[in-house]
């Protein structure tokens, strides 16, 4: 799939992969449409990066889900590539009580979001020349680790949908990828840490980018980057050792 001459509206579009996302679609000459959460992070993007459009929206609630999708075919009506990308990540220790408004919150942003945005726009979407969604999964959707059980579940799902998803456009001209980031260096998880400033650790987020533009353009449609590659393969017998 080309890279250039697209419209791509990229969810969780203020820091990390999404971002990083934004900022080389646009060099490469597409345009750009990100929505996110925080006003002042969309602010400071938009004085950076001028060609960015930017929209608040809270991928969590339904209501601005669909809120965007209708803003978004009346305000760039050439948007042709989808990235679900928004997501959090959460610890839950299913031994104990659960927080269930914590794992409604992470089931939320991490899969029905991408579903619902997904199904918002498909119909758009089958009516252009060439067209995407791109899903971001992870490789903890092949190799879970056991403390965020729920953020893995919501990967492996997603996994699941984007196949599925796959297959019923398979007779249109809508692709559909799934990039499953190995570790990467983001805010990812920023939300169960104490230090708000420390990283998620893992490959430079330019790494990550680099391999997957090389899929998309290319029409890998199920590319697992780094160390995503290796859990792909095997999911079984890595599961004791990074369980451990």
């Amino acid at each position: 799939m080309k890279l250039s001459g697209n419209t791509v509206l990229i969810t969780g579009g203020t820091s990390g992969i999404g971002l990083a996302f934004a900022e080389k679609y646009l060099e490469l000459g597409s345009k750009v449409v990100i929505c996110g959460r925080r006003e002042d992070r969309l602010n400071d993007i938009k004085k950076k990066h001028p060609g960015i459009t930017t929209k608040r929206c809270d991928v969590n609630d339904s209501a601005e889900r669909a809120s965007l999708a209708t803003w978004v075919i009346e305000n760039n009506p050439e948007v042709n590539v989808l990235i679900n990308n928004a997501g959090i990540q959460l610890l839950a220790d299913l031994t104990h009580q659960i927080n269930l408004d914590k794992v409604y919150n992470e089931v939320e942003t991490n899969l029905i979001a991408p579903i619902h945005l997904s199904s918002l726009l498909v119909q758009h979407l089958i009516q252009k020349k060439e067209s995407a969604i791109i899903n971001i999964s992870s490789g903890l959707a092949f190799v879970p680790l056991s403390f965020m059980p729920v953020y893995c579940a919501t990967k492996a799902a997603l996994h699941s949908v984007t196949l599925s998803l796959r297959h019923q456009l398979k007779d249109t001209k809508v692709k559909v990828f799934e990039i499953a980031p190995p570790s990467v260096d983001t805010e990812l998880g920023h939300e169960r840490r104490e230090d708000k400033t420390q990283t998620h650790g893992g490959i430079h987020v330019d790494e990550f980018i680099s391999e997957a533009m090389k899929a998309i353009e290319n029409d890998i449609y199920e590319s697992a980057v780094g160390m995503s590659e290796n859990m792909r393969q095997k999911r079984e017998s890595l599961f004791s050792s990074m369980n451990h």
